[in-house]
């Protein structure tokens, strides 16, 4: 069922390719600089780049995505350069694909089949590889009449399975469906194991790192919890969301959630798919939206994550903005776009640890604002207490009484209510402490 322009997950490919793409009309930038990302995603898919092309127009042709003089141009830079690939920075209708390489001669890679092959070679876990295999099914689905140009082909006869008459397509096709509902049906029972399993975990403040891909995200996750989490720069160099506890200045325990990076123009069918790894994340207190600071298209970045955190439905979620990279930032002042789209983002470098101290502050700031901050009398035969308020409540202040020990403590309404179940008591503050109940 597969042609040499058929979509492999499994692997690279170290294969010269031609880069092309629209980009609007009057947009001044070259075409190096417009596919600059599009570099970035055939690299890591180990294609080698051995040109750039771009047509400026204002919509695709619906037949060949180029114009007719365009993509003869291409065809001749393809036989110049000897290229095996063409790779375009959008997705392409079926139709257009076969246009495509029909008129240069060589297999047409579009955007979502490039993201779709990097996510292959990155997916580690089975859950990762079910979820990347039902995207590329589904990606394939539409495209079964380019691999077919045989429809003749017929299956029929006695004892031959679909009848006289059926086509090889619809015999295709009905594979797809059968391995597509499969995945499904296991992916279903991954996640009932991650919803049990996130329900045993202690009832702790969530915190996800969200953002852009090769924000840094892997890298702030290892230097707040150890976790290990491999951090390369490189584009998607982790798809799988992972949760280890993070102990805030002070000494309270909150989990910290990694997730898989967002990007522009990112398959609906990764987002689908993908849906159930990133809803553990989005279910969070807390967003930590991570973008690349130092990037010329940081701007564009953000709102690519406030687009996809849109179809999630979690576009509402309290969040953090951080400005990453601070140290390769030549100039504070490029920063400020940034700001104007969030006044409230914080510019840190995880690799030299700049700016840390103000993320802490900002993270425990809304703590402030979304907990309770109460006076709790735990008596002392209660004490078994104590260990579960420092872990997942901030201490302001404590002293031992006759009677207990009397906390001042910023918590959920969640744990108020399991410590006075256990036994600890709400009290009102004395005269003259300064605290408020």
């Amino acid at each position: 069922m597969r042609t040499d322009s058929s979509l492999d997950t499994r692997q690279g490919h170290a294969t010269e390719a031609i880069l092309f793409g629209l980009v609007p009309m009057g947009d001044p930038r070259t075409a190096a600089e417009a596919l600059h990302e599009l570099q970035l995603l055939a690299e890591t898919a180990e294609f080698v780049v051995a040109g750039c092309m771009v047509q400026h127009r204002r919509h695709a042709d619906p037949h060949s995505y180029l114009g007719s003089g365009k993509l003869e141009e291409l065809a001749e830079v393809v036989k110049l350069a000897h290229s095996s690939a063409v790779i375009c920075d959008d997705s392409l209708t079926p139709n257009q694909g076969k246009a495509i390489e029909t008129a240069v001669g060589v297999p047409c890679i579009d955007r979502s089949e490039l993201i779709l092959q990097i996510f292959g070679m990155h997916a580690r876990t089975p859950q990762a590889k079910l979820q990347v295999e039902l995207a590329a099914l589904q990606y394939e689905m539409p495209r079964l009449r380019r691999k077919w140009t045989h429809l003749e082909r017929q299956r029929g006869g006695i004892g031959v399975r679909g009848g006289a008459g059926e086509k090889q397509i619809d015999v295709d096709r009905n594979l797809l469906k059968t391995r597509i509902a499969a995945i499904k049906r296991e992916l279903e029972k991954i996640e009932e194991h991650k919803v049990r399993e996130v329900r045993a975990r202690p009832d702790l403040f969530t915190v996800a790192l969200v953002g852009y891909t090769n924000a840094g995200k892997s890298s702030l996750m290892n230097r707040l919890t150890d976790a290990g989490v491999l951090a390369e720069n490189r584009l998607f160099s982790t798809l799988d969301t992972r949760t280890r506890p993070w102990r805030l200045p002070g000494g309270r325990t909150v989990l910290l959630t990694d997730t898989v990076g967002f990007l522009r123009k990112l398959p609906h069918q990764l987002v689908a798919s993908f849906h159930a790894t990133l809803e553990e994340a989005l279910h969070a207190d807390l967003l930590l939206v991570l973008v690349d600071g130092s990037s010329p298209e940081a701007a564009e970045q953000l709102r690519t994550v406030d687009e996809v955190l849109e179809t999630l439905g979690s576009q509402n979620l309290p969040r953090i903005t951080v400005l990453n990279k601070l140290d390769l930032v030549a100039d504070r002042a490029n920063l400020t776009p940034l700001y104007q789209m969030d006044p409230k983002a914080v510019a840190v470098s995880v690799l030299t640890g700049d700016g840390m101290s103000d993320l802490f502050g900002a993270i425990l700031t809304h703590l402030a604002t979304v907990e309770q901050r109460v006076e709790l009398l735990l008596p002392h035969a209660a004490g078994a207490l104590h260990g579960e308020v420092r872990a997942k409540a901030t201490v302001l202040s404590e002293f031992y009484t006759e009677e207990g020990c009397m906390m001042t403590i910023q918590a959920s309404p969640a744990l108020l209510g399991r410590l006075m179940a256990g036994g600890a008591r709400r009290a009102e503050p004395k005269p003259g402490n300064g605290d408020q109940a």
